[in-house]
């Protein structure tokens, strides 16, 4: 940029000084430069990385998790939620994809509690925690939740889940 600057400043310099418009090629020398200036310039910037949207990596895990690859499915929920802590969708299908899990109910039930504390008014989140429960033993505690699930207008789900 420097070298730009003082060739394009060589013609008004000999304007100036000497009286004549002297120097001819430093106009293109100057544009060479400066031209150069900026290809290093970009050339030598660090490269950004998108930052990945949450809704596009639940996608991918819910696909994932239909064909069968429930491991990735979940990591990449962790992924999601690790970009967007408050994405209770993500804890939904996390918590789903582990019911099919052996022995994963009790951390279903973790991202089931977590995802109603973030959307309370969502009955659908009160009847995968119902089912939870139910397979846990803690048959009024599945009650509970197929009550707050039919109270706010879930009515219909929480009949199928009983």
């Amino acid at each position: 940029m420097a070298l730009a600057l003082l060739f394009a400043s060589l013609p008004l310099a000999g304007k100036l000084f000497l009286g004549g418009w002297g120097f001819d090629g430093a106009p293109a020398i100057a544009c060479l430069c400066l031209v150069s200036a900026a290809y290093l310039y970009f050339a030598g910037r660090e490269r950004r990385r998108p930052i990945p949207d949450s809704a596009a990596i639940l996608d991918k895990a819910i696909r994932l998790a239909a064909a069968g690859e429930t491991g990735r499915g979940v990591a990449l929920l962790d992924e999601a939620l690790r970009l967007s802590p408050r994405l209770w969708q993500a804890r939904q299908y996390r918590g789903q994809m582990r019911l099919g899990e052996p022995d994963a109910a009790a951390a279903a039930l973790q991202d089931f509690t977590e995802a109603i504390r973030l959307a309370p008014g969502e009955p659908h989140l009160y009847i995968l925690r119902s089912h939870v429960f139910t397979l846990l033993g803690q048959e009024s505690s599945a009650r509970a939740d197929l009550e707050t699930a039919a109270r706010l207008g879930g009515d219909s789900g929480a009949q199928v889940a009983q």
